[in-house]
């Protein structure tokens, strides 16, 4: 068993704690992606729509933030589980990248699908450039669902290396 120090307390890389840091990774991870790709897969369906159609199919999405959540325990679980696992390295780099992916994923929630969530005041108010607002909204979205599902892959990976390095 290999012994890892953070911060002073020793930390076993195949402890119940990295195994639950793991799980939790995974599942709030895969909750995530669940969100994220559910807006990806309508998007074929919806960017078609007229404006006054897509709004009205637009507020199927309120109260979606509370989801935000399981953003911050995937991002903790990640970190934690990348901490716990600095050998071997392909573990640790695997959490990383995870990491890294879900970081992207955020960045383009905040640039471009949060802007259009104002400026349409949660898709209750139509501005005159509504039509470039759908497009910003859906394609962010299905970028995000691209980069959730990286991360997931990722930790995947992650997972399996550590598997087959306890077996």
């Amino acid at each position: 068993m290999a012994v890892h120090s953070v911060h002073g307390d020793a930390i076993r890389s195949n402890s119940i704690v990295a195994d639950i840091a793991f799980f939790i990774a995974l599942l709030s991870s895969a909750l995530s992606l669940g969100g994220a790709l559910a807006h990806a897969f309508e998007l074929p369906n919806k960017i078609g729509l007229s404006i006054a159609d897509y709004f009205l199919v637009q507020q199927a999405y309120r109260g979606w933030n509370r989801l935000a959540i399981i953003l911050l325990v995937q991002f903790a679980a990640l970190c934690a589980s990348a901490v716990m696992s600095r050998r071997p390295p392909i573990v640790f780099w695997c959490c990383v990248t995870a990491i890294g992916w879900l970081v992207a994923a955020q960045l383009l929630f905040w640039s471009f699908t949060y802007p259009a969530n104002v400026a349409t005041a949660n898709w209750t108010q139509m501005p005159a450039n509504a039509g470039h607002l759908r497009i910003q909204w859906e394609y962010s979205h299905a970028a995000g669902a691209a980069c959730q599902l990286l991360a997931m892959s990722f930790l995947a990976v992650a997972v399996l290396a550590r598997v087959r390095r306890r077996s």
